[in-house]
């Protein structure tokens, strides 16, 4: 994949928030041509050129995470200033408020988090992205597949949904995106060349908002 001028050399800090995937998160973003680097620093996780929450396992248990180290309040900070964030399976569904798996998520954007209603729970594999509104963070995305592995799914008030998948017959959220805050709520460092596009999008997307 041809690397984009506007993407290559983009700092990139994961907030680290005592848990999560995100060596191998680092490890796909420097493939994207990114300079990641992993930080639980306020002020790296604030100014950052790009900030990623990223993770698998529990809401609340990231949500405190985060908190414990400062970082819910340099991840806010960050948003209000205008600065890109992007959020990652569960780093997608911190961005919303009360989650049915536990406690509460940062409260970004207006919505909710609630246990899949699915015959098949986790939702877990590879599912074709269907690409549902005009987004530069899916650009060639609309028809791959991706890699999904989650049992809880966002459900936004407003509509900045941009992408969704089906699983057992109903549509799940599967990438909002809103000013200068996204979200997927797939694995991009496991979704082969797909995952690759993604976050090769998302380093030029980051230069953009």
């Amino acid at each position: 994949m041809t690397r984009r001028r506007d993407a290559a050399g983009v700092e990139v800090v994961l907030a680290d928030y005592g848990a999560g995937n995100l060596r191998s998160v680092c490890s796909a973003v420097e493939r994207a041509g990114g300079r990641p680097s992993v930080s639980e620093d306020a002020h790296d996780v604030e100014v950052a050129p790009l900030t990623v929450i990223a993770g698998v396992g529990n809401t609340g248990a990231a949500a405190r995470g985060l908190e414990e180290r400062g970082l819910a309040a340099a991840i806010l900070a960050r948003v209000r200033s205008g600065r890109p964030l992007l959020g990652i399976c569960v780093g997608m569904q911190l961005l919303f408020g009360e989650s049915e798996e536990g406690g509460a998520g940062l409260g970004i954007l207006a919505g909710r988090v609630e246990r899949l209603r699915a015959e098949h729970v986790p939702h877990m594999g590879w599912n074709e992205l269907h690409v549902t509104a005009p987004t530069r963070l899916l650009e060639g995305l609309d028809g791959q597949d991706v890699y999904f592995a989650h049992s809880y799914a966002c459900i936004p008030e407003a509509t900045i949904t941009v992408a969704e998948v089906g699983h057992d017959g109903a549509a799940v959220v599967a990438a909002i995106e809103h000013g200068p805050v996204a979200g997927v709520q797939f694995h991009p460092e496991r979704s082969g060349s797909a995952g690759a596009r993604l976050l090769d999008n998302a380093l030029a997307w980051s230069r953009s908002v």
